[in-house]
């Protein structure tokens, strides 16, 4: 008898499945409208509605100080206080000095950079609303190339297609008024975030997605954390200093952005050697508590959440500095989200390594005991 012949079988390709996004779609429309509001230092208060807007059914109570740093609070009435906090506000220009002609020039409010600002569009924001703007600069068939200037604070300027400083003035601008760059939030190639004000508003995304989370996955947490977002960093951790002093508390876990060094023209001696795409990134300094980071580096390894490390010296440059030397000393870390690109209109975080961020703080609230002790000596 014939044997049946049968048909070669090749073997099953094995499946692969994306971990599940934390993210909600209520989520991400939050996200754009948080990134795309213009919320310039000293001027923060209408991202700071939004923020509070979002986060508040998370929480049971929020505070606000004087100058715009607010903060959500879980438990309000405990006596041991864990602050989670970001800073609110982006870099911007003031406007300085309009011509007899019509055009602006400006002053930096925090670290605008000069060198892209050419070409590129602004809203200026007055009390009738946002003035559409650009910065001009001569083309390219009018410029001798052995006595081409670069962009600098001397030679910017705006041109609002005015004529002369009272139609300027007439439109609602006047020296002090604010000018943002008019970009908005997009994503590139379904891996990244890319746009203005990452830093650090996608850090008060972040805390504001750990709010959610210990809210739907009904962590019960005995002890009170403040969500806080301070306003002012760019100008030397301002806010943070202030509602420091209004909170008092016991521990501060910060998120702020870092720099990737795996770009072209990046120094990986001057930089470390940081990727977007391979998880936060935790510090090492002064003003970072050991044992408190060395709690969060354990909860990562237990939590399979993979970080990255770099070393801070004297400082942090964050608001890390302004909760770890307030009110006696606190102990304080830094998770970090590497950017890509800080303080231009094409900030570039990888939407893994936000997640991975949300994770890690998510987690390290739950490892905190109440009352716990982080000195070195006891």
């Amino acid at each position: 008898m014939a044997k049946k012949k049968t048909a070669s079988r090749k073997p099953a390709a094995a499946k692969t499945t994306r971990p599940r996004s934390i993210l909600t779609k209520t989520s991400e429309e939050f996200l754009y409208r948080y990134l795309n509001n213009a919320s310039p230092t000293g001027f923060e208060s209408s991202g700071q509605q939004l923020w509070l807007d979002y986060i508040r059914p998370f929480t049971h109570d929020y505070i606000t100080d004087t100058y715009g740093s607010a903060a959500a609070i879980i438990n309000p009435g405990a006596p041991y206080k864990v602050v989670v906090e970001a800073h609110a506000d982006e870099i911007s220009w003031f406007v300085h000095y309009i011509t007899p002609e019509g055009f602006i020039y400006l002053r930096r409010n925090g670290g605008s950079d000069h060198m892209i600002a050419p070409s590129k569009r602004v809203n200026i924001h007055t009390t009738n609303g946002p003035v559409k703007g650009l910065f001009g600069w001569p083309a390219i068939h009018t410029r001798t190339a052995e006595k081409e200037e670069v962009p600098s604070m001397k030679n910017l300027f705006l041109d609002l297609g005015c004529s002369s400083r009272d139609e300027v003035e007439k439109l609602g601008v006047h020296v002090g008024c604010v000018a943002t760059f008019d970009d908005e939030l997009i994503e590139l190639n379904g891996k990244y975030y890319v746009g203005r004000a990452l830093d650090n508003r996608m850090g008060g995304f972040m805390i504001a997605e750990v709010a959610r989370l210990l809210k739907e996955r009904k962590a019960k947490i005995p002890f009170g954390i403040y969500f806080t977002n301070s306003v002012q960093e760019e100008i030397g951790l301002r806010g943070a200093e202030m509602i420091a002093h209004r909170i008092k508390p016991d521990v501060a876990i910060v998120t702020d952005v870092c720099h990737d060094s795996q770009t072209p023209m990046m120094s990986k001696i001057s930089n470390g050697d940081l990727a977007c795409g391979k998880g936060p990134v935790l510090s090492y300094g002064p003003a970072v508590q050991n044992n408190l980071l060395n709690q969060i580096i354990d909860v990562a390894r237990k939590n399979k959440i993979g970080i990255q490390r770099q070393a801070a010296s004297r400082s942090t440059g964050t608001d890390t500095d302004a909760f770890a030397y307030s009110n006696a000393g606190v102990a304080s870390a830094l998770i970090s989200l590497p950017l890509r690109y800080m303080h231009t209109t094409v900030e570039m975080v990888h939407k893994g390594d936000v997640e991975q961020v949300i994770e890690l703080i998510y987690h390290t609230l739950l490892s905190v005991t109440n009352h716990q002790d982080f000195r070195y000596l006891k």
